[in-house]
């Protein structure tokens, strides 16, 4: 009897968490990685987000006002989530390697935003990098496109 009601809280389990990740889009995906890496260091100043809502709005080319709802919902995501996985599984689905190279670059201009890169908004995105199934050498690429600019 146990295990009959076990095994049925664990298939609602599964299916709430199933019906939350289809409503999870990417665009939404790579904003909560985003914010991820915003979060990570503990300091959320105005240069950081001015700069997160500028990334989201030219990658996901949208306006000002979509960029800032759809950074408060990945916010909401972030306070909620205890792992990256469901967010990066979702990355996997939809883009293939070239395009997650560039989300790693995107996060790496996020890091950099305030001029001051934190020990662990780097692990964060070496973290990210790796639920993205990238190679250490696709991981460098991303992190010297950025670093490379002035």
């Amino acid at each position: 009897m146990i295990d009959k009601i076990s095994a049925f809280l664990t298939s609602l389990k599964q299916g709430s968490e199933e019906s939350i990740e289809e409503s999870i889009t990417i665009e939404l995906a790579c904003t909560v990685l985003l914010c991820e890496v915003m979060r990570a260091d503990g300091l959320i100043n105005n240069q950081e987000r001015q700069h997160l809502s500028q990334l989201v709005s030219q990658k996901f080319l949208c306006n000002s006002n979509t960029a800032d709802a759809l950074i408060e919902e990945a916010i909401e995501l972030c306070e909620q989530a205890n792992d990256f996985h469901r967010f990066t599984s979702i990355v996997n689905r939809h883009y293939q390697p070239e395009e997650k190279i560039k989300i790693i670059a995107l996060l790496w201009q996020l890091a950099l935003a305030d001029d001051h890169l934190a020990a662990i908004e780097e692990h964060t995105i070496r973290r990210i990098a790796d639920l993205l199934h990238l190679r250490h050498s696709e991981y460098i690429t991303a992190k010297s496109s950025v670093i490379a600019k002035p």
